[in-house]
């Protein structure tokens, strides 16, 4: 069992995440940094944009990341023993490109409530300051959400699909994540976080699970498709679907593409201006 200490729940408690915690071996994170560049190789752009989304509905290995057990028993400890996942997202930053991750809170946008849910980031290359990790700010998950701006600033490098950002972010006063491969952190639905740019010569890869909700969570805005992660789904507020077999199978891409439409009509609701992603 991987289940947090008293001491790393605590930390959650109270400053919003907790890292770095163990998820996937080294050749574990090796298995799906390789599955990325295959993906990418027999099938370009696939993983681009809204592609990027619900990979764990088209690849076994993806799959295999989202019900790992170590992951699994680290997020029961938060939201309890029924659990559900809602969705993966790859977030890559190359080598001396723009991307970066304005700062935000996730469920500013995403529409899941009651916030009993958790969002698992695992480093498939070690993350640091130098390529871009994640920069949190403690404390900020007690409070109401922030103002955001939505500035649509993809092309300016912006990884998010608003452009959504909290502004005036003390930077001196939030926190790098610094992870190994394999490594992962958990955080908060409401903590202000966000990411700079991969200054370094490797890619730096982001494995996400946005998010593990408990069953008793809705989604208020739209529309998911979830897998049963753990426990059971007493509440039936969502579609359930199948786990995959193979890598980019028909029938599994076709559930995918419908899902990430639902997925965007979620993001970019009541607006009538679409982002890249």
């Amino acid at each position: 069992m991987s289940k947090l200490t008293p001491e790393q729940h605590e930390q959650y408690k109270e400053k919003g995440f907790i890292a770095p915690l163990d998820a996937l071996n080294k050749e574990e994170a090796e298995e799906v940094k390789n599955e990325i560049e295959f993906i990418e190789k027999k099938w370009p752009n696939e993983l681009n944009g809204l592609g990027r989304n619900y990979v764990h509905l088209i690849s076994p290995i993806f799959d295999k990341v989202v019900h790992n057990s170590k992951v699994l028993d680290a997020v029961e400890s938060i939201i309890g023993k029924n659990i559900l996942a809602c969705g993966t997202t790859l977030f890559i930053k190359n080598p001396d490109e723009k991307g970066f991750v304005s700062f935000h809170q996730d469920a500013k946008y995403i529409g899941l409530e009651p916030h009993n849910w958790v969002t698992a980031w695992i480093a498939v290359t070690d993350v640091n300051e130098k390529n871009g990790c994640m920069r949190m700010w403690s404390g900020t998950h007690k409070n109401d959400l922030k103002n955001h701006i939505e500035k649509f600033d993809n092309n300016e490098g912006n990884l998010l699909t608003r452009g959504q950002t909290v502004e005036n972010v003390p930077l001196e006063e939030t926190e790098p994540v610094i992870l190994k491969s394999g490594q992962m952190s958990l955080h908060h639905p409401k903590i202000v976080h966000g990411s700079g740019v991969n200054k370094s010569k490797e890619r730096r890869i982001g494995f996400v699970i946005q998010s593990y909700i408990g069953s008793n969570v809705e989604q208020v805005l739209g529309k998911m498709y979830v897998q049963q992660a753990r426990g059971e789904d007493s509440f039936n507020y969502h579609d359930h679907v199948e786990r995959p077999k193979v890598t980019m199978g028909q029938n599994d891409n076709n559930v995918r593409k419908i899902a990430n439409e639902e997925l965007s009509k979620i993001f970019y609701k009541d607006l009538k201006k679409k982002g890249k992603f």
